[in-house]
């Protein structure tokens, strides 16, 4: 499913305002809507980021995410 900033430079605010590239959300999205589709329970939303440069990727809550300006 597509998520507009999907394979895009974006900064979490979760982690001291961090940037990297969106490579995923689980579970999957719809449009701005970030808001889990299908929920485990206790289970949260989650967006995976890699650095810029390459590297280890991390987790983060995607409500805390947005496109860099």
């Amino acid at each position: 499913m597509e998520h507009p900033l999907l394979g895009h430079l974006v900064v979490d605010h979760a982690h001291g305002d961090r940037r990297g590239i969106l490579r995923a959300l689980a579970p999957d999205v719809k449009g701005n809507n970030l808001s889990p589709v299908l929920r485990v329970p206790e289970t949260p939303p989650v967006a995976w980021l890699a650095p810029e440069a390459g590297g280890l990727e991390w987790t983060t809550d995607p409500s805390a995410i947005e496109a860099v300006k």
